[in-house]
């Protein structure tokens, strides 16, 4: 797959999947709204009803008392001028007051005759007026006349009635305290009922406010939210003397409304995640083989490359052995047997390498330990470098302060370790190599760090630098002979041992490899 066919499919997932978590959001965002305006509706619905349900109580209430008053004495007026007087008293004694609220109300019948319309008839036509009045005074309770209101106290006609009772109602109930018209049970009776029928089960606090300023009538614990109080007018038929207000809200109004989506948001949480857990995992896998692909390729390049020049040397040698000439001359021929040799071990050594990673990590390596003197160890691993650093004029210090040296190790597999981290140092220094072995004991532990002046690594290097087949590239890959696996054997039979190996390093200023292994007694 090219680079820009794997870019296409990678957008083209991410905005697939930006947009199923855009719809997802869109629908639940769109459900909680509903739930909302829902609820919002269906409180305004309680409110409106508990509202109408007090004032419709309390116009019947006055009404029943005024009806009882009548039954106590009427009076029939048969003529066709009837005038209704309606007297109420009230005493305040606290404050020494007393209300007086009269009505009057005026009906009066006409005949007309018919021929004053010229409608062809000679019956008459029956027309009623109706005049009212009403006024409500305070007066000194030691200044009233107990005259005013003996003078018969109610008398009735016909339908006036009504026009009475509604004038009495708009123009005395208005003069009651709040308290004394309904009281907090009521309007609770009344708003729970009407909540129940709407499946609204939450708590909630009420109050009933006047010109913007609380009344006796609420909870404990109401107070006026800037958000979630919602409120409507109450006892609207006081003539506009009063501006009571019904006002509620609901603390756990927030938890009541995604109640109903918190289950759907769960669901869409879990399954959007395992969506797009699995979609960066995939695309984590792919990017890894990608990468594992191009390592492999490199590999794959530097194996032949180093390949190439053994078997070129091998068949050179032969092709001279075979030379009539050089045949016999034995020295010659020995001399192009040893480079026979030398060049099949080097290949032995490559596909021997392969081969132990490949059964380390299927745990096929048996690696037996016993205890060892890892300076014992530390000084075999040199005496394989040696000439090689003396061949290119360099040196090796050597800082053996370690005074506890024995370790549970496999000599074999050690002495590679340390012969494949020195190896590493020669071949990462350009010019005379110098390299720094050094032992010391940190706590139950030893330390070997093997320090370098080369070209070091950069910090992505570090990083990666005992993965399997990693090489840092530095333009031309075959300026360095490696195939990648030396450090990524090293890594795996340190910790075989119960080890830690790490490394610092500085681009142009060298590399230190330190290697941690556990003492035994």
């Amino acid at each position: 797959m090219s680079k820009k066919v794997f870019f296409v499919l990678v957008v083209l997932m991410s905005l697939s999947l930006i947009g199923i978590i855009f719809v997802q959001s869109y629908y639940i965002s769109n459900s909680i709204s509903n739930k909302e305006e829902h609820f919002n509706f269906n409180v305004k619905q309680a409110l409106s009803h508990v509202s109408n349900t007090i004032e419709r109580d309390e116009y019947r209430d006055h009404v029943y008392k005024l009806r009882k008053l009548m039954d106590q004495g009427v009076e029939v007026n048969k003529d066709t001028t009837a005038i209704i007087n309606l007297y109420v008293k009230q005493e305040n004694k606290s404050r020494n007051e007393t209300l007086l609220y009269t009505n009057s109300v005026l009906e009066e019948n006409y005949k007309l005759s018919s021929a004053l319309f010229d409608i062809g008839s000679e019956d008459s036509i029956s027309v009623k007026k109706i005049i009212n009045e009403s006024r409500v005074k305070t007066y000194k309770t030691s200044d009233i006349d107990g005259e005013v209101v003996s003078r018969g106290l109610l008398s009735k006609i016909g339908k006036s009635e009504d026009i009475m009772f509604e004038n009495y109602y708009k123009n005395f109930a208005h003069l009651t305290p709040i308290h004394s018209r309904i009281s907090k049970e009521e309007i609770n009776r009344l708003l729970t009922l009407k909540l129940n029928q709407f499946d609204i089960d939450i708590d909630y606090e009420f109050a009933i406010y006047s010109n913007d300023l609380g009344t006796k009538v609420q909870t404990d614990n109401f107070e006026i939210e800037s958000k979630g109080t919602m409120e409507v007018p109450i006892f609207s038929q006081d003539n506009g003397k009063n501006n009571y207000r019904l006002l509620v809200n609901f603390p756990e109004r927030v938890r009541f409304i995604w109640s109903s989506v918190i289950g759907m948001l769960g669901l869409s949480i879990l399954f959007t995640s395992i969506i797009l857990i699995a979609f960066v995992t995939a695309l984590t896998q792919i990017m890894k083989q990608r990468q594992i692909s191009e390592i492999k390729t490199d590999f794959i390049n530097n194996m032949t490359h180093e390949f190439k020049t053994p078997i070129a040397t091998i068949n050179l040698a032969l092709d001279s052995i075979k030379n009539p000439k050089i045949i016999d001359d034995k020295e010659k021929v020995r001399r192009y047997l040893r480079m026979i040799r030398e060049e099949n071990k080097r290949m032995h050594a490559q596909v021997e390498n392969v081969l132990r990673i490949s059964k380390l990590e299927k745990n096929e390596l048996n690696i037996s330990k016993e205890g060892i003197c890892l300076h014992d160890l530390l000084e075999d691993a040199i005496s394989h470098i040696e000439l090689i650093v003396e061949d290119r004029q360099g040196l090796i210090n050597t800082e053996l302060l370690a005074t506890e040296t024995s370790v549970l190790a496999n000599e074999t597999h050690f002495i590679n370790v340390l012969v494949n981290v020195l190896d590493n140092a020669i071949k990462y220094s350009p010019d005379k190599p110098e390299i720094s072995v050094k032992t010391q004991n940190v706590g139950n532990s030893i330390l070997v760090k093997i320090k370098d002046r080369g070209s070091g690594m950069s910090k992505t290097a570090v990083k990666r630098v005992f993965e399997k087949f990693y090489r840092e590239h530095t333009g031309n890959i075959h300026n360095v002979k490696g195939h990648g696996l030396g450090l990524a054997y090293v890594k795996r039979i340190v910790e075989d041992h119960n080890g830690h190996i790490s490394v610092i390093s500085e681009k142009g200023k060298g590399s230190t490899f330190t290697i941690k292994l556990p003492l035994i007694s």
